[in-house]
């Protein structure tokens, strides 16, 4: 199992931070398990000299007296100087040192006060200064108003941010062992995602429907009620949100669709959904073809692969899967897998069309869909074509039928080259199990058919 996988380019901005001869903050935000911790501990594995402190929800006193003993193990000096932040960051500035507030909002809950105090640093203390300060927090929203938002009294001092997201698809695989065939790999994404703390507790010689028994379904299970956990944390009244997550969950994805689902007034779901998706973890999607503020066909989606598996099969459900034991797996989620993980599958897809056709500049990729018609992978370039995709995640040969519906779907796809020129198409059809006589004979046919192997989209994500 990968310890530290990824975060290429977060190190490289982090190591090049530590070494400027000036003074830096660093606001290092993201939610909960996304591993900012880890990443800012790898980033200073060779500076034994750095202080990292990781609060915790204690008084403010506790809090400067815990971080005051973790600092002294390095900088005795401190033990000398008076007991506020203002004064034992000044020492510490003084002396170049690199500091990490960890799980920053905790600090500020207790102390409002801090970034001011901060602030007031950067702008009048520090000009013969070389140190770091880093500010790691997973309260989005406390992160925001303490150093990211205009109002805030840090904003604009900050040399660096980052914004950390969830692992993509080749890095999560790393997690797995080399052996996992494409299809497994797959269902790993779509079930666990890209977050490192879901990842890790996957054990890799075991069944997927032991990992997902055992993890996931039983009340016992590490992973059992984690989206429970992290939304609790960050939102002070969940109930409405659970409902909203829930029917996006369960299909649910338009505006009116919601409203009607979960009760709360449709004037009102917006700012509901705002937080949500603030918080990372609803993304508004329109057609490839529209802007998200003018579309009116917006549908809202569950970005976290694992929230989304949660709320649809666990949430809710008290204790049915106990009751069903061993056999909770077979009986629940193994039928509808297949279908969960289409929309998955319809995702890497999109995002490997630019590595299975390198000959074109794709400006634009993703879904389309207008009334009853939709198209699950298109590829807007910046030439004449347009690249359009069937995908079928199930386990039976794709057939003709899908390259038929698929020619008369584009044919309701509204796209005018930029150029004036006259439209060509490109067609792709990705399958799990491969592809019946009738589609592989159309492709050998038609210059401009290909056909898609799972193997083949896993292969081009990890180029």
């Amino acid at each position: 199992m990968a310890a530290f996988v990824n975060r290429t380019e977060e190190l490289s901005r982090l190591h090049s931070l530590y070494e400027a001869d000036e003074a830096t903050l660093a606001v290092i935000f993201g939610r909960r398990r996304l591993g900012k911790t880890e990443l800012v501990k790898h980033s200073l594995q060779d500076d034994n000299d750095a202080v990292v402190y990781q609060a915790k929800q204690k008084t403010s006193d506790l809090q400067l007296q815990q971080f005051i003993e973790t600092a002294s193990e390095t900088y005795p000096g401190l033990s000398r100087i008076r007991e506020d932040w203002d004064a034992i960051l000044g020492y510490l500035t003084e002396q170049d040192a690199t500091i990490v507030l960890d799980e920053f909002p905790y600090l500020v809950e207790q102390d409002q006060s801090l970034p001011s105090v901060l602030q007031a640093m950067f702008d009048h203390e520090l000009d013969d200064s070389a140190a770091t300060i880093v500010l790691v927090g997973s309260s989005i929203s406390m992160m925001e108003e303490a150093a990211l938002l205009g109002n805030s009294p840090l904003y604009g001092r900050s040399s660096l941010k980052l914004d950390i997201r969830e692992l993509p698809f080749d890095a999560a695989m790393e997690f797995f062992p080399e052996n996992y065939t494409s299809d497994q790999q797959v269902l790993m994404w779509g079930i666990f995602g890209g977050v490192p703390y879901y990842l890790e507790e996957v054990a890799p010689d075991v069944s997927l429907g032991e990992n997902i028994h055992h993890t996931i379904l039983s009340r016992h299970g590490s992973l059992h009620n984690e989206p429970d956990y992290v939304l609790r944390m960050e939102l002070t009244e969940p109930t409405r949100y659970f409902s909203i997550l829930e029917a996006i969950a369960g299909g649910n994805t338009s505006r009116n669709e919601i409203a009607g689902t979960t009760g709360i007034d449709y004037n009102q779901l917006s700012k509901y959904l705002h937080r949500l998706s603030r918080l990372r973890l609803v993304d508004q999607h329109v057609p490839v073809t529209e802007q998200k503020e003018r579309s009116k066909r917006s549908r809202y989606r569950i970005r976290d692969y694992f929230f989304r598996f949660w709320f649809h099969f666990v949430y809710g459900t008290g204790d049915r899967y106990d009751e069903l034991g061993d056999d909770a797996y077979e009986a629940v989620i193994e039928p509808e897998l297949p279908d969960f993980v289409s929309q998955v599958f319809e995702d890497l897809c999109c995002s490997a069309i630019r590595t299975l056709y390198p000959e074109y500049t794709i400006s634009e990729r993703g879904q389309w869909w207008y009334g009853e018609h939709e198209i699950d992978v298109v590829g807007v370039t910046n030439e004449e074509t347009l690249i359009a995709g069937e995908c079928k995640f199930q386990q039976s040969p794709l057939g003709y039928d899908a390259f038929s519906n698929l020619l008369n779907h584009v044919e309701e796809l509204r796209w005018t080259p930029a150029n004036g020129g006259e439209r060509t198409h490109e067609y792709a059809l990705f399958s799990r199990s491969g592809f019946k006589p009738s589609v592989e004979e159309a492709a050998a046919e038609r210059d401009n058919l290909r056909l898609f192997t799972v193997g083949d989209v896993v292969t081009a994500l990890k180029r």
